[in-house]
């Protein structure tokens, strides 16, 4: 038996489904903070060193995280490649906008406290701001418009084509529903910001953090059970015929797809999936409860429990789709056309058993080494060597 059929090529595909969902969960709980803290950074520091301190929170650590950005947009394209292409096509513009919010914000890390001079560090003070409320809220746009609907086909040779100019526009992608879910990511994330100034910061900064926080995870919650119900009444789901699954080759035009009902079935035909989105609203209630009551390490994980129900409950919401069509829906992307050759996911997945305890057990170091709370002291102690 050849190695790689030891695990069989569906099983592989749902194994590759779930880890990259891993990988951007991964990615929200980690990098997820940083950009909060960015976006919270005008608003929680009032001072030069109020703002310093915030900075250095997410200073030592901001590069490790940016590694599960690298690793979800390296599984795409490896393991999904229709999806890399249809994707990075359509949404080329937002793409190119989040890139360069990250690449302005490290350039703001370095730079800010080169000169002392205040409307010099004020310019960077608000990069660092777009650096992290741009993509936060960019990335809820792009869950929004997967959820409604990509006008997309392929053709006989699988050349992704898009109807029309609609998405050759920015402005395209920002429909009602999708605006909503950004508005719910830019929200969670601002919450996870909180709960990570909270533990690692005191004083003024930490109260600013919490009282900021609470609205922002009140706001993602009511954005989060108003999405839900939208998806219910207002926005069509997507199904397979018969549920038949295609055999052997990744091919999308192999699929039968209709356009009809409710995403919410999936609660029907798997009630078990309802437990996502109840991490996302348990988790978010207890984190806005420690917030306010001042509690810190529980209030983070609360967070970081709420930031993966939610984002567990798109995928198994709208499983096996991954990106649907709505002007071809047998073009829409699935779990079972949309990858990579049997062999090239089983390597992937060798690969993945080794580094990822690897790349777990180092950002595990990391974090223990580094805990403790960034004071003023530290900042005005160490002005030469800290951001």
């Amino acid at each position: 038996m050849i190695l790689h059929e030891m695990i069989d090529y569906d099983t592989l595909r749902v194994i590759w489904w779930a880890l990259l969902g891993v990988l951007l969960i991964g990615f929200a709980l980690t990098d997820g903070f940083d950009m909060g803290a960015g976006a919270l950074l005008p608003f929680v520091a009032k001072t030069d060193t109020e703002r310093r301190v915030v900075i250095n929170t997410v200073g030592p650590v901001w590069e490790g995280n940016q590694v599960w950005f690298i690793l979800g947009g390296g599984a795409i394209f490896a393991a999904w490649p229709p999806l890399y292409a249809v994707s990075f096509s359509g949404f080329y513009l937002a793409m190119f906008v989040v890139l360069a919010a990250f690449i302005v914000r490290p350039v703001a890390f370095k730079y800010r406290s080169k000169r002392d001079d205040a409307t010099w560090r004020a310019r960077w003070d608000w990069a660092l701001f777009a650096g992290g409320a741009v993509p936060a809220l960019i990335f809820g746009v792009a869950v929004g418009n997967v959820l409604l609907g990509v006008p997309f086909y392929l053709t006989d040779d699988l050349m992704p084509m898009y109807d029309g100019s609609f998405y050759g526009k920015f402005l395209g992608l920002l429909r009602p529903f999708a605006i909503l879910a950004g508005v719910v990511s830019f929200s969670m994330l601002l919450m996870h910001g909180a709960a990570w100034l909270t533990l690692k910061t005191e004083g003024p900064i930490a109260e600013r953090a919490r009282r900021i926080g609470a609205v922002a995870g009140m706001t993602a919650a009511g954005g989060y059970a108003l999405a839900g119900l939208w998806l219910a009444v207002g926005i069509d789901g997507f199904a397979l015929v018969n549920d038949v699954v295609p055999a052997g080759p990744s091919n999308p035009l192999f699929s039968e797809v209709s356009r009809e009902g409710s995403w919410l079935t999936a609660y029907w035909l798997r009630p078990w999936i309802i437990v996502a989105p109840v991490m996302g609203f348990v988790g978010i209630a207890l984190a806005v409860m420690g917030l306010r009551a001042g509690r810190e390490v529980s209030t983070l994980l609360w967070s970081k429990m709420a930031i993966t129900g939610i984002i567990a409950s798109v995928g198994l919401t709208m499983f096996p789709f991954i990106l649907p069509s709505t002007v071809a829906p047998d073009s829409s992307l699935t779990v079972w056309d949309a990858s990579s050759s049997h062999q090239t996911l089983f390597i992937m997945l060798v690969c993945a058993l080794i580094f990822m305890p690897l790349i777990l057990a180092y950002t595990s170091w990391v974090y223990k080494v580094l805990w403790g709370k960034v004071t003023e002291a530290d900042v005005n102690e160490n002005a030469d060597t800290l951001y």
